[in-house]
């Protein structure tokens, strides 16, 4: 077995080793962090009394604000601006929480067990009411997470495609500049069909077609063009370091089995600036929250798709040799191009 090949299998073998840290390290503890939670009570003083002793809970579970009433603050939750709100009965002891489950309905259950404890602990009794739940056809709210795996799978996979069959490097600019537009078709392609088996299909998430489109044609297009950018750059190491970014980095973090309040800070930090996580997050708040707050996660999808774009061309400037180009072709190896044909072309 040559070097080169012992080496492949090492890195093969610690990005299993990654994937596996990865996930369970993301996965395996979920502690809730600064659940965004809204009060409300009257007077205002009380409810502002009420954050506060929130907001000095051990570990910092919840980041509590009031509302000036309880209709502003149902509109908040409505628009995915608070994970939940609680209404504190002044003159009894029957309070209620609000929830959204279609928000994540691990923060959900989170709030929940978080309230249900403080009412235990003071004597009072809470209700619980799902403000915003989930589709019949998407349990557990994870339908739009699976969809974008699969729209990132297709993005790496087309790039990669591209890389065995016509070299990992583009050989020249202008190849490097079709093989990128080649990602364009297919990413709108690739959107379109994930709307049609999410939807008209399996019934699974009830959107916007078009917009669901969209967002999936805007995540494959930006891993695409970063994973041919890798490949331009690194070669088939490339190959490696897209699976670290996209699957191993990207899809723990991207808010589909837990939100970004239940997950580590190395997790978290991460969530909503990769395309997994923007993905994710923009599929939500098309399908249960009339697209409130959308633009970050169609920010963050233009950027990579832009980032992948530039390093691209850039790097196929580096890349292909001036000398070798220009230089012209000796008579024997212009006679085994005319027999046998030009190789790593696009």
């Amino acid at each position: 077995m040559s070097p080169r090949t012992l080496l492949l299998g090492l890195g093969v073998l610690l990005l299993q080793f990654g994937f596996i840290a990865s996930y369970l390290g993301a996965f395996h503890h979920p502690v809730p962090h600064r659940i965004p939670v809204t009060v409300v009570a009257a007077p205002v003083s009380v409810a502002q009394q009420i954050v506060d002793r929130l907001n000095s809970l051990p570990g910092d579970p919840i980041r509590a604000n009031p509302a000036a009433s309880e209709g502003a603050a149902r509109d908040a939750l409505r628009a995915d601006e608070t994970s939940s709100v609680y209404l504190f009965d002044v003159t009894g002891g029957n309070d209620r929480l609000l929830v959204a489950s279609a928000g994540g309905s691990s923060l959900s259950s989170a709030a929940e067990q978080i309230f249900t404890k403080i009412a235990q602990q003071q004597r009072r009794s809470i209700a619980v009411d799902d403000d915003v739940p989930v589709q019949s056809g998407d349990a557990r709210g994870l339908s739009g997470f699976y969809l974008v795996i699969g729209w990132v799978v297709g993005g790496y996979l087309l790039a990669a495609m591209l890389g065995v069959a016509k070299g990992e490097r583009p050989a020249t600019f202008p190849r490097a500049v079709w093989r990128l537009a080649a990602t364009v078709p297919y990413s709108i392609a690739s959107g379109i069909g994930g709307a049609i088996i999410v939807g008209p299909i399996l019934a699974a998430l009830n959107a916007n077609f078009w917009a669901v489109s969209g967002i999936g044609a805007l995540v494959t297009l930006s891993v695409a063009t970063v994973t041919v950018a890798f490949q331009t750059f690194l070669g088939v190491l490339g190959i490696g370091l897209t699976v670290i970014v996209f699957v191993i980095l990207g899809n723990p973090s991207a808010g589909g089995a837990y939100q970004p309040a239940l997950l580590p800070p190395f997790w978290r930090t991460m969530s909503t600036a990769l395309p997994n996580g923007a993905g994710t997050d923009a599929l939500r708040r098309i399908a249960y929250f009339d697209g409130h707050g959308i633009h970050t996660a169609l920010v963050v999808l233009i950027i990579w798709t832009v980032a992948g774009t530039m390093l691209t061309l850039v790097a196929s400037r580096i890349s292909v040799p001036t000398s070798a180009a220009s230089s012209p072709a000796t008579p024997r190896t212009a006679a085994f191009a005319g027999v046998y044909g030009a190789t790593n072309v696009d």
